[in-house]
């Protein structure tokens, strides 16, 4: 990210500390979850490796602050409960993040697919993820998938395995 796009919190040593204070807690970890799906959405990633990221999100070297495990695992756990992520592994050290909830992500691809006239067609996932300027461009396939699921679980959709790749029917 650019450095005007990081908050102003991003620079304020106390926000890599657990406020002991509740309501100053809730706040923090708002702030972060948000940071991180902004994060995740400029940068196009949608997995978040949480070692990865204490070298990287969760640190800034300018002010030498990294946020401890304490706070990792209640923004984590936060996203977790406002479905914006969720584990990949059961130690919970890898994560699927939504900046659109994967409801919010099967409304936009079916809109898609109503818009431009594929109900009723087959798009292969390489094609949808390689769709220009889409905002599910580039969208990891598992997540795709997951998005997918949402859709035939509404009748809108159905994945289908072909040889070399997976598909969709639109309905």
């Amino acid at each position: 990210m650019k450095a005007e796009d990081w908050p102003w919190q991003y620079s304020f040593p106390p926000f890599f500390t657990v406020q002991p204070n509740l309501h100053t807690r809730s706040l923090q970890v708002s702030a972060w979850t948000s940071l991180v799906l902004k994060y995740h959405r400029i940068n196009n990633q949608y997995v978040l490796d949480v070692q990865e990221a204490k070298s990287s999100l969760f640190t800034n070297p300018s002010i030498e602050r990294t946020l401890p495990e304490e706070g990792i695992t209640l923004v984590m756990s936060a996203l977790v409960s406002s479905k914006n992520a969720e584990p990949i592994d059961k130690h919970r050290t890898r994560y699927h993040i939504y900046w659109h909830t994967l409801e919010e992500w099967a409304a936009i691809l079916g809109s898609w697919a109503t818009d431009t006239g594929h109900s009723g067609s087959v798009c292969t996932l390489y094609e949808l993820i390689n769709t220009p300027n889409q905002e599910f461009t580039g969208m990891h396939q598992d997540v795709l998938i997951k998005v997918i699921k949402v859709l035939e679980a509404k009748n809108e959709a159905e994945l289908i395995s072909l040889e070399d790749n997976n598909g969709v029917k639109f309905f």
